[in-house]
Parts: structure tokens; C-alpha cells; sequence
């Protein structure tokens, strides 16, 4: 739960919106000192994808206890607006 709390921070810049509630975050491990996050994106063309990498690891690897970050990139599954909180869907007309 916190590194979920820390990730939204990240925002996805095209859409302005944290990649939680985007539900961009698929699945979060924590092992000891060292964290693991499995993420997507909104398209494989996505020209954020590095920057919100580099956000996810500065974010989480900013947090109390933690040594170690490492994130990977999925398409799978794809996402789809369906993933979103109902907050960011109402925001953003879905």
C-alpha cells in the first residue's frame, strides 16, 4: 500500500493523471529492501514511456527503506480505460 501511495506522484503527462489511478501499476513486489513494479502503459507508442519510468523509480526508490527499485514493462494484458478508478474516468469523460 505505501508504494502504491508513493506512485501517485507519477503522473502520465499527456493525460495528467497519476499512473495509479490510470491503473497503469499492474502489480507491486517488495522483497527486504528491494522493490519490484510491474507497470504498462496506455499504447506501446507511448512517447512518455521512458520519463514515467524514470518517475516510477525515482518515486519509489525516494521512500524510507527502500535500497533497490526495478521496474518492468508489460503489455500484458493490455490495458484499457476499464483499469481506471472512477475518479480518473470521470475526469476524463469515460
Amino acid at each position: 500500500e505505501d508504494v502504491f501511495e508513493a506512485l501517485r506522484v507519477v503522473e502520465d503527462p499527456e493525460l495528467g493523471m497519476d499512473v495509479v489511478d490510470l491503473g497503469l501499476v499492474y502489480d507491486v513486489t517488495v522483497e527486504g529492501t528491494a522493490v519490484a513494479v510491474l507497470y504498462s502503459l496506455t499504447s506501446m507508442g507511448c512517447p512518455a514511456g521512458a520519463q514515467i519510468e524514470q518517475d516510477i523509480k525515482d518515486a519509489v526508490g525516494s521512500m524510507e527503506g527502500v535500497d533497490a527499485v526495478t521496474t518492468e514493462l508489460t503489455y500484458t494484458p493490455p490495458w484499457s480505460p476499464d483499469r481506471m478508478s472512477d475518479d480518473a474516468k470521470f475526469v476524463l469523460g469515460f
